[in-house]
């Protein structure tokens, strides 16, 4: 029974993977909701309004459904021919935010574009035009990456490029989630796993002298290992928002009823939209929510395979990179809320309030079901016809003869 529904829901008689349009639809439901409920206090304090986060983020939800429902009729062709150019555009912007960026919490990762009433995050942006680059560049020099140490090398380069223009900004998150999704996606491409061991260790070294350069830093991961020790100082957000997943028990608070929330949590509609969600709907609302992330990311990661199946290596590769993006800054987030790791400035994909991480994150979605696509037409085309089937008359006629 399940083999039948497993092909059903999986043939290529479907236009896309249904499931992944569910998953990536509830989370932003679910995200509406609770930026709604976790930013009425603070909007009320800032604004007057209780509900201005709730219709700023409303129309973010609008306009990323059309930019994507747009996206999907858009060949991966067009991506692939302007992948170089992608990346240079997504360097002049991580440039750009450091010339005449916005600085917000002593970090300048915003760029205020005259006419539009939002901040581009420029980090958001370049991690997809990266992604796009290295799709290409894999599709273009797969044998040579897997023999080849100068072009297994290149995109490192590339990416050691955009983490340095990162760090400067401050935004350690974003290098974390992009260096990972690079080396997730060189190694899905089959490059031999020694030279993997091999980056790890000079990373680890260069990733503990970052760590202790700056005080601040230091302080970030003391305060990670025993955030009790300065709850009012460098642990205080953590320590907040453990007590919101304390309250949570198993079935929340209710809607609405967070009190972390109330000028305690910092960020609790952003960065830490998470603990205000498992603060109110309990465990059992954060596990559910946890699962629509799964079952997001294992969708994007089988639209790769059937992809590399059909001898599509760019909508492969570029899937399995959205996969990782995804999922590596979706861990990232619920681990430094839950005090799993470091303090670091990351949204919840699909889920937390701003602009910029909405739209790209629903771009990436877009992305994925025009490679579904793609791949199910290709799929249908290499498969034979059918005999048809005769008829009852031809059969009389053949059997009067």
């Amino acid at each position: 029974m399940f083999r039948s529904l497993r092909q059903r829901l999986s043939t290529a008689g479907h236009p896309f993977d249904g499931w992944l349009l569910v998953a990536s639809l509830a989370l932003m439901i679910i995200g509406w909701i609770m930026v709604s409920s976790a930013s009425t206090e603070v909007a009320s304090g800032l604004t007057g309004s209780p509900y201005y986060y709730s219709i700023r983020h409303g129309i973010f939800v609008l306009v990323s459904l059309c930019a994507a429902a747009l996206m999907t009729r858009v060949p991966l062709a067009w991506w692939r021919v302007n992948g170089p150019f992608l990346m240079l555009l997504g360097l002049a912007l991580l440039v750009l935010v450091l010339i005449v960026g916005r600085e917000v919490n002593g970090s300048r990762r915003w760029l205020s574009l005259p006419g539009v009433p939002f901040n581009l995050q420029a980090s958001e942006v370049a991690k997809l035009f990266l992604v796009v680059y290295l799709a290409d560049y894999l599709e273009r020099f797969l044998p040579q990456v897997r023999r080849q140490w100068g072009a297994f090398l290149r995109p490192l380069i590339v990416a050691m490029l955009f983490s340095l223009l990162l760090v400067l900004e401050p935004d350690y998150g974003a290098v974390v989630v992009l260096m990972g999704a690079v080396l997730g996606m060189l190694l899905m491409a089959g490059a031999p796993w020694w030279r993997f061991l091999l980056l790890l260790v000079g990373v680890s070294v260069l990733g503990f002298y970052v760590a202790i350069a700056e005080p601040y830093r230091l302080a970030r991961l003391t305060s990670f290992a025993n955030p009790w020790a300065d709850q009012f100082a460098s642990g205080y957000q953590l320590t907040q928002a453990l007590i919101a997943y304390g309250r949570g028990h198993w079935f929340g608070l209710g809607l609405g009823n967070s009190v972390q929330k109330l000028f305690y949590l910092p960020e609790a509609h952003t960065d830490f939209v998470f603990a205000v969600l498992a603060e109110e709907l309990g465990l059992i609302g954060a596990m559910g929510v946890v699962l629509l992330f799964a079952l997001l990311i294992y969708r994007a990661l089988a639209v790769g395979r059937r992809a590399e199946l059909a001898k599509l290596p760019f909508a492969a590769y570029l899937s399995y990179g959205i996969a990782l993006l995804l999922g590596s800054q979706t861990f990232i987030n619920i681990a430094v809320s839950t005090g799993m790791l470091p303090t670091k400035g990351l949204t919840l994909p699909l889920l937390s309030y701003g602009g910029s991480s909405l739209f790209v994150s629903s771009l990436m979605v877009a992305l994925l079901i025009r490679a579904d696509i793609e791949t199910r037409r290709r799929v249908r085309q290499s498969r034979p016809a059918a005999p048809k089937r005769p008829t009852r008359s031809s059969a009389n006629r053949q059997g009067a003869r």
